[in-house]
């Protein structure tokens, strides 16, 4: 019995110290009538931006989200069959972060490697990063991509997105006016950045703290 709640015990540790194991983005699967999934709940919610989804977001594929699709398609000159493939996607500008060398994937990929890295104010390399250094690092090594070092900088480059997609870059307002603190969003509502409190790290964006000090995401 003591072994049986000793390797419960273990493994329940496991699972709450593997956070991103479970990650996944809007656009790597199929999605269908029945499917339940949190991708469903962020398709819901693409939907619902462009006026065809109405309601309440959830995880499960059913009739409401199949007439949104369904419309949604007929809309766009696709064939409606009300299933959520490549074709759908596309017209949805959603990119399929699961394709091989999409920067998307690489950026988050790139971004987890340094997970737990300590917070350290003016840092930019993985010895200590602060939050733009750490995200300016991340973008040199995964696409070759130059970024601002500040913030409030960073925050005025790039397309506004009202519904951020894995690779693209989530703002908050901390301890100053505007745009302070930022992060790369890794899907189910998450993102990955450099805290003062907890170096690199994953957090979500309905974190009580971060929910009320967050300012929108940007593509760039």
């Amino acid at each position: 019995m003591k072994k049986m709640v000793t390797s419960l015990v273990i493994a329940a540790g496991l699972l709450i110290s593997s956070p991103l194991n479970s990650e996944a983005a809007l656009g790597d699967r199929t999605l269908k009538s029945g499917t339940t999934h949190s991708d469903v709940k962020e398709l819901q919610q693409v939907l619902k931006n462009g006026g065809y989804f109405k309601g309440n977001t959830t995880t499960y594929f059913g009739s409401s989200t199949q007439k949104a699709v369904v419309n949604f398609q007929k809309a766009k000159g696709l064939k409606a069959d009300g299933i959520v493939g490549a074709g759908t996607y596309k017209a949805l500008g959603v990119k399929n972060t699961s394709a091989k060398g999409n920067v998307s994937a690489k950026r988050v990929q790139e971004a987890k490697k340094y997970l737990s890295v300590p917070y350290v104010w003016g840092g930019t390399t993985p010895k200590g990063f602060d939050c733009s250094g750490f995200i300016g690092y991340v973008f040199k090594k995964s696409s070759n991509t130059a970024i601002p070092r500040t913030v409030s900088d960073i925050y005025k480059k790039g397309q506004k997105v009202s519904s951020p997609q894995v690779g693209d870059l989530v703002f908050f307002q901390t301890y100053q006016s505007g745009a302070s603190h930022a992060g790369i969003y890794i899907g189910n509502n998450k993102f990955i950045h450099s805290s003062s409190s907890q170096g690199v790290s994953v957090s979500s964006i309905g974190n009580s703290y971060w929910k009320k000090r967050y300012l929108g995401a940007k593509r760039i």
